[in-house]
């Protein structure tokens, strides 16, 4: 091999090595944004179920039932005295 060959390969190695750094970068970039933006919408989408989740309390409230089981349905909320508080069972025991 000659001199010029061989400066020539190198150049060539040296170039294909650069034009595979510089892919990889972009690569790189492109994902971190794609990382970026899904990482947005999903805190946006957490947010949405935050507050639908509120609303969804706030329109399960007794405070909010109530007036509309007892004008709809003709149902009432009985006094303290007559209602009972059952205890819940426990997960770890197995029913008979």
């Amino acid at each position: 091999m000659r001199g010029r060959t061989v400066i020539f390969l190198a150049l060539l190695g040296f170039f294909v090595v650069a034009m595979g750094v510089i892919m990889r970068r972009s690569l790189g970039i492109q994902q971190a944004r794609e990382i970026r933006e899904l990482e947005e919408r999903r805190s946006a989408l957490e947010a949405q179920e935050a507050a639908l989740e509120g609303a969804i309390r706030d329109a399960s409230s007794r405070a909010r039932l109530a007036p509309i089981a007892e004008q709809k349905l003709g149902l009432r909320v009985p006094p303290e005295s007559l209602v009972i508080i059952l205890p819940r069972p426990d997960r770890a025991t197995p029913r008979p």
